[in-house]
C-alpha cells in the first residue's frame, strides 16, 4: 500500500492576484466581485495573497511544513483568456511552480476547475450551455499535454455542488443566479465535462491518477419524526446523492428528481442518451472536502422541504459544527458507492486570529486539525481506505463572497504588507507529520 499522503491546499482565485498579468483573461469572479453588494467589504481577488509574485517563498514555507503533497488549482482564464486562444505564458506560470515542487520533493495534486470560469465562457451561457462541457474538456486536454509529467493527482472539478447550486440557485457565488433550472443544467454539464476530461486523459495515455472532488457532509434529522426524516433525505439528495449517484450508479436520485420537477416544471431535457455513461468514466480516486455535518428539520414552505436546525455543538467562525467523529459516518456512506481510495482534499476551520508579539496562537484550529487526523487513523483501521489528507488552507485567503473576513490558513497573511506568519497550527501539523514519519504512518496505511 502507498504511504498516507499529508498535504495542504489552495485555489487560484483565492490567493494568486495578478488578475491582469501574464495574459490572464477575466473570470466570472472578477465580474462578480465588481458588482456592488456581492462581496463583503467590496473585496476582490485583484491582489489576494499576491501568490502570483510570491509563490516561490510560499513553496519554501511548505517545505518547512514537511508536507508530501500540495493541492492547487489552475486558473482556466490564464490558459485560455479568450475562446480558442491559448496563452503559453499562463501555462508556463504553473509549469514553473510544478518544477519547483519537484525540486523540493513535494508532489502535486492539481485541480483544473475551482470555480473561476472564464468570462468569455459565461458570456456564451456558461455552465447553462452544454457546449461548456466540451470547452472544459479542451482546456483540460491542453493541461494534460503540457503538465502531466509533473502532476501526481489530477482533479477535474472542485465541488460541483457549489459551482452549480450555490452559484446558480442560491446566488451566493458567481455568477449569482437564482434559478433552479439553470442550476440543474449547470450541475449536469459540470458532471458531463468531468467525464469528457477523464475520457480525454485515458485516450492520451495519461500516466498518473485522475478523479474529482465533491464537498460531502453527513446529514442527520433534527428529531426522529417522519417529517424530519423527509427533510434529511432531501438534504442528502441535494448535496450528496445528486453527484454520487451519476458518478457511480449512472443516474440521478429519482425521489429528488420528482421534487425538483414539481418545483421548476423541468422535463430534464438536458439529459441526453449516453450522458451518464460519460459521467461514469472510470476514476482512480475520489476527493472529498469535509468540514462539518448537516442537521435539518422539515419545512413545507422551503423550496427543498428543509432548513438547518439548531445545534448546541461548538461552532467555527463560519458557524459550522465542530464534529470530527461524523466524518466516519460519511466515509461509511461513501463505501456504499465505491471502493476507490478517498483523499480528504479539504478540511479546515476558520477562527478569529490575531498577531501577538509576532505570533499567532490558534489552539482551536490545531485541535480541529489533529482531531480529524485521529478520526482518519481510526477510519483506516476500520478499512475505509483513506489515502491522504489536505488541510485547507495553507494561507489565509479570499473566502469568496465573505471576502477577507474569514481566516482558514496555517499561515497568517497580513493583507496590507503581505507578510506571512506561520501560526501555532502550522507547527502542530509539522510536528504531527514528522512524528508519523518516524512511526512509519502505521495508523494511516
Amino acid at each position: 500500500m502507498e504511504p498516507f499522503v499529508f498535504g495542504t491546499a489552495t485555489a487560484a482565485y483565492q490567493i494568486e492576484g495578478g488578475v491582469q498579468e501574464g495574459g490572464r483573461g477575466l473570470s466570472i469572479w472578477d465580474t462578480f466581485s465588481r458588482q456592488p453588494g456581492k462581496m463583503k467589504d467590496g473585496a476582490t481577488g485583484e491582489v489576494a495573497c499576491d501568490y502570483y509574485h510570491r509563490w516561490k517563498d510560499d513553496l519554501a514555507l511548505m517545505k518547512q511544513l514537511g508536507i508530501d503533497s500540495y493541492r492547487f488549482s489552475i486558473a482556466w482564464p490564464r490558459i485560455f483568456p479568450q475562446q480558442g486562444v491559448y496563452n503559453p505564458e499562463g501555462m508556463q506560470f504553473y509549469k514553473e511552480i510544478l518544477l519547483e515542487l519537484r525540486r523540493l520533493g513535494i508532489s502535486a495534486a492539481v485541480t483544473l476547475y475551482h470555480w473561476d470560469l472564464p468570462q468569455w465562457a459565461q458570456n456564451l451561457g456558461g455552465w447553462d450551455n452544454r457546449d461548456c462541457a466540451q470547452w472544459f474538456a479542451d482546456y483540460a486536454q491542453k493541461c494534460f499535454a503540457e503538465l502531466d509529467g509533473l502532476v501526481t493527482l489530477w482533479i477535474t472539478h472542485n465541488e460541483p455542488f457549489c459551482a452549480s447550486f450555490v452559484s446558480n440557485l442560491e446566488g451566493r457565488h458567481a455568477p449569482g443566479n437564482r434559478d433552479l433550472e439553470k442550476a440543474l443544467r449547470a450541475a449536469h454539464h459540470l458532471l458531463l465535462s468531468h467525464g469528457l476530461a477523464v475520457q480525454a486523459y485515458r485516450k492520451m495515455g495519461g500516466r498518473h491518477q485522475i478523479g474529482i472532488t465533491l464537498n460531502l457532509a453527513p446529514v442527520y434529522p433534527a428529531t426522529a419524526s417522519f417529517a424530519d426524516g423527509l427533510a434529511c433525505a432531501a438534504q442528502d439528495a441535494y448535496q450528496n446523492r445528486w453527484f454520487l449517484e451519476p458518478l457511480f450508479h449512472g443516474q440521478y436520485p429519482q425521489d429528488f428528481c420528482m421534487l425538483l420537477s414539481a418545483r421548476c416544471a423541468t422535463d430534464f431535457d438536458f439529459v441526453q442518451p449516453g450522458d451518464f455513461a460519460v459521467m461514469q468514466a472510470p476514476l482512480d480516486f475520489l476527493g472529498v472536502n469535509f468540514y462539518t455535518r448537516n442537521v435539518v428539520e422539515f419545512d413545507p414552505t422551503a423550496l427543498l422541504l428543509q432548513h438547518p436546525a439548531y445545534t448546541d455543538l461548538p461552532k467555527t467562525e463560519m458557524g459550522w459544527d465542530v464534529c470530527p467523529e461524523t466524518l466516519t459516518d460519511l466515509l461509511r456512506s461513501i463505501r456504499t458507492y465505491t471502493k476507490l481510495p478517498v483523499y480528504i482534499t479539504e478540511n479546515g476551520s476558520a477562527w478569529q486570529d490575531t498577531v501577538t508579539d509576532g505570533a499567532v496562537h490558534d489552539p482551536q484550529r490545531a485541535d480541529y486539525l489533529l482531531r480529524h487526523l485521529q478520526v482518519l487513523a481510526q477510519a483506516n483501521r476500520e478499512g475505509l481506505n483513506v489515502a491522504g489528507y489536505y488541510y485547507w488552507s495553507f494561507l489565509d485567503n479570499l473566502e469568496w463572497a465573505r471576502g477577507y473576513s474569514k481566516r482558514f490558513g496555517l499561515v497568517y497573511v497580513d493583507y496590507r504588507t503581505q507578510r506571512r506568519i506561520p501560526k501555532d497550527s502550522f507547527f502542530a501539523y509539522r510536528d504531527f507529520i514528522a512524528a508519523q514519519r518516524g512511526e512509519g504512518c502505521a495508523a494511516y496505511d
